[in-house]
């Protein structure tokens, strides 16, 4: 992040803060842009520049689509300069007092449904819809349906305060630490080094991630040391390994969380809301509506937190992708990291009042992929 944040950040919001190329020759220019989503959406150095949205940005990624982005508001960069020191000089939050409720019982011990129903609970830091954000669904389609359905965004607004959060924020700054295309090599920096740790550091004084680690530990996955854990959880997701034939191209975070764009002009992973609605508010995500559910008549709305949707990402189109909204960070970590060492290829859990499926494969001992699809 160092450079790229000057004396205020922006958090992409709508106008009313009160909720009122595909062709190879881009390769080039992708993997040479600087490497920012999170970054350029909160850094004001590119306000200038939004009457020339419908054109290619200057770093060589394309604004898609011809809906509206959004007015940007400012917010003190104090508890982001932090960030760039090294982890064991950051402050972090008080560690979460649950107390017996991160003990996992008999019961979830034996029924991975119920453990993840157990981390939902726990999910202090999920967000309420129509209160801290509100989304827009559009139109339905089906998932062969080419075109967009969406007449605007698919998020209305994001409450600023959801990024003061610290595993927000913490989250939020990785995002800008991979290079898009599949087939090219990451170098990762010091920096980008700290910034998982702290991330790693952050969670784990969540509930989520002690309950996870007490389950593991429970069933002898994992040792009971709690520092042992947090290793294996930055290896787990942060440890870069190959594909498309490139070694040390991907990790577990990137392709879950930001996206990766394949050499056949096909996204890859890409399952995460906040990295959706900060692509979203740049102009590089163009929103193209939800597929319809397996069953009719479940037709999602503001409060629906499990979507499947289609988009393009810089012109490249995801038909079918999806999502957990309004989530914390500390959630979708600790539940992909519960499926991938105790579940299977297919985990059909419930969260809530959704019944889901727990998409998860392998990589070696790493995560190939993992993402939610709702069972209904």
């Amino acid at each position: 992040m160092e450079g790229l944040i000057n004396e205020l950040l922006d958090v992409a919001l709508d106008d009313n803060h009160n909720h009122d190329s595909d062709d190879n020759n881009n390769w080039e220019q992708l993997d040479e842009r600087p490497r920012s989503s999170w970054a350029e959406v909160v850094s004001g150095e590119q306000d200038h520049q939004t009457q020339q949205l419908d054109e290619n940005n200057d770093d060589g990624w394309q604004t898609v689509g011809n809906k509206h982005s959004r007015k940007q508001h400012k917010i003190q960069r104090d508890s982001w300069n932090q960030y760039k020191l090294p982890s064991d000089e950051q402050q972090y939050s008080n560690e979460v007092e649950v107390g017996d409720r991160v003990e996992p019982s008999e019961d979830e011990l034996t029924d991975l449904s119920r453990a993840c129903e157990k981390l939902w609970d726990l999910d202090l830091n999920r967000l309420v819809p129509d209160k801290d954000y509100e989304i827009d669904c559009g139109e339905g389609k089906k998932a062969f349906r080419k075109g967009d359905m969406a007449q605007r965004n698919l998020f209305t607004w994001v409450n600023d305060d959801v990024f003061r959060k610290p595993t927000f924020g913490r989250f939020l700054s990785l995002l800008d630490n991979y290079i898009p295309h599949q087939g090219s090599e990451e170098v990762v920096t010091s920096e980008e080094i700290q910034e998982q740790a702290s991330f790693i550091e952050e969670i784990s004084r969540t509930a989520p991630i002690k309950y996870v680690h007490r389950y593991l530990a429970s069933k002898g996955i994992v040792s009971g040391s709690y520092q042992d854990f947090k290793r294996r959880m930055t290896s787990l997701w942060f440890d870069l390994y190959g594909r498309s034939g490139t070694f040390g191209s991907s990790s577990a975070f990137e392709h879950v969380f930001v996206g990766e764009i394949k050499q056949n002009n096909e996204v890859s992973g890409f399952h995460n809301w906040l990295q959706f609605y900060l692509e979203e508010a740049k102009g590089r995500v163009d929103y193209q509506g939800y597929i319809f559910p397996r069953r009719s008549g479940e037709i999602p709305d503001s409060e629906t937190q499990i979507l499947t949707i289609q988009f393009e990402w810089n012109g490249v189109l995801k038909s079918v992708s999806s999502t957990l909204i309004g989530v914390s960070p500390e959630f979708e970590i600790a539940l992909y990291t519960l499926c991938f060492y105790v579940g299977e290829e297919n985990n059909y859990i419930q969260l809530g009042p959704y019944a889901v499926n727990i998409k998860c494969y392998h990589h070696g001992d790493k995560i190939g992929s993992v993402f939610p699809i709702a069972d209904s």
